[in-house]
């Protein structure tokens, strides 16, 4: 039996991770909102490492990069170098990396499913380069993040039953004081979907693909967040 929380439960979606209109839409729309704070390649051949990269949906808004992607999962990770991703197994709590040698690392929706975030916080910046950019977004440790993704988003069709534990999601001032911890001081801001995508989405229209600036910047944190910053030189 898969437990609640368990990475199995995305190898059935395999198919599904580049589907901007099923059950990863949102992950579409968060992979854009994250490529926005990542930007341009500081330098030809910059490393961007992808903790917990899924099905590398990064991919498309990374260009330029040398982009290598973590993951846990063999079918994701297949998927993932499909689309041009250096694929790597590797456990996001211990890297399989040599410190100091990403210019950037991204852990898109990966800190709520670490039994210990903070582990995955301290490899995340021991691999970045000094002077390297952090970017994560991650669930809020709320009780409206937790009826917002769990007791409603989990009932959503096509989204797995037990995809989240609510007992890992993540503090935001305790985000970033870890990353402050190991040398990476972070901006904070919360994220919402824009109504219309939201809309479209959740009636399932075909006609056409909810574009990936779907998600809007605001002051709350109190369920999907963004930190980003860069490690002391």
């Amino acid at each position: 039996m898969v437990e609640a929380n368990d990475p199995r439960l995305y190898d059935d979606l395999a198919d599904a991770w580049w589907d901007p209109r099923g059950p990863f839409a949102m992950l579409h729309w968060l992979a854009g909102a994250r490529a926005k704070l990542i930007g341009a390649p500081p330098r030809p051949g910059a490393l961007l490492v992808d903790v917990g990269c899924g099905g590398g949906l990064l991919a498309g808004h990374v260009r330029g990069f040398r982009h290598l992607g973590v993951d846990l999962r063999p079918p994701a990770l297949r998927t993932a170098a499909a689309h041009g991703v250096v694929p790597v197994a590797g456990d996001a709590t211990r890297l399989p990396l040599a410190s100091g040698v990403a210019d950037v690392v991204a852990a898109g929706e990966i800190l709520e499913h670490v039994p210990d975030w903070r582990a995955a916080v301290a490899e995340a910046c021991r691999v970045l380069a000094p002077g390297g950019l952090f970017v994560a977004d991650t669930l809020a440790d709320t009780w409206l993040c937790r009826l917002a993704a769990v007791h409603i988003g989990e009932r959503l069709p096509g989204v797995p039953r037990g995809i989240h534990d609510p007992a890992l999601f993540v503090p935001p001032r305790e985000l970033a004081a870890e990353c402050a911890r190991h040398g990476v001081g972070v901006e904070t801001r919360g994220l919402r979907p824009r109504i219309g995508p939201l809309v479209r989405w959740l009636t399932r229209s075909r006609r056409r693909t909810v574009s990936v600036d779907a998600l809007a910047p605001t002051r709350s944190t109190s369920t999907l967040y963004q930190v980003w910053g860069r490690k002391s030189a």
